[in-house]
Parts: structure tokens; C-alpha cells; sequence
């Protein structure tokens, strides 16, 4: 079997990035094209092609793990926002997401469990999912 090349790798990465972010990660590597378009290929061969594609984790758990991450980060929103929209994409429900949100305050504090929520609720607003019910 021959070596994967670069457009292999990227190549693999865009279905990837299709399926988990749809449109919403387009813009980002569209955005990269006049200023760093090797970290929009990164993001796309690498995250996606190498790390989203590996079968240790479905779709929805790496999901919530970057939510998790994102959160405890903070100054995330942006990328917060992408990852909202990619784990309703993959399968998580708007309680999940805020579940998740609400168990990041107890390990991020709530400035950040705040800041994520938020982010949440613009993205179920522009997607029709408010009011959020338990």
C-alpha cells in the first residue's frame, strides 16, 4: 500500500471536517486562505484527518471533551461557537451540551461555565432549540 500523501491527509480531513462542523468549519479554513493557509491545512489534515478520524472515540464523546477543554480555556467563544454547532451536528442534544456546560463549572469556575453557556444559547437560538427543557 502506498505512503498517504499531504492531499491524502487533507483530503480525508475536509470529509471529516464536513461531516462534524459542516459550514461553520469551511469558514474557518476559508478565513486562513489570505493570512496562514499551511494552519488552515493543518487544521484540516491534522485535526481532522489524523486526530477526529481515529476510532478511539465516536463523534459525540470527542465532542464533549473539546466543549470541556474549550470551556476551561476560556477566551474560546469563537472556536466555542464551531464546537456548539459540531456536537449537535454528531448527535448531542441541546440538554447534553448544557449539561456538560454546567458540570465544566465545578473543575473551570463559573465565569467560563458562563461564558460557554452563552455561546450555547446563541447557537440553539440561530437553530431554533430555546427554550432548552430538562
Amino acid at each position: 500500500m502506498p505512503a498517504e500523501t499531504r492531499q491524502d491527509r487533507f483530503e480525508r480531513g475536509m470529509k471529516v471536517l464536513a461531516a462534524v462542523d459542516g459550514e461553520a468549519g469551511q469558514r474557518v479554513i476559508d478565513s486562513l486562505a489570505d493570512v496562514s493557509p499551511e494552519l488552515g491545512h493543518q487544521v484540516v489534515a491534522w485535526a481532522f484527518g489524523d486526530i477526529y478520524d481515529r476510532p478511539g472515540l465516536a463523534p459525540r464523546d470527542r465532542q464533549l471533551v473539546t466543549l470541556g477543554i474549550l470551556t476551561a480555556l476560556g477566551g474560546c467563544e469563537p472556536q466555542l461557537e464551531v464546537h456548539v454547532n459540531a456536537a449537535l451536528n454528531v448527535g448531542l442534544t441541546a440538554n447534553e451540551i448544557v449539561e456538560a456546560l454546567l458540570h465544566s463549572a465545578v473543575y473551570c469556575g463559573m465565569p467560563k461555565a458562563l461564558n460557554a453557556t452563552f455561546v450555547a444559547k446563541r447557537v440553539f437560538a440561530e437553530r431554533g432549540l430555546l427554550p432548552v427543557t430538562e
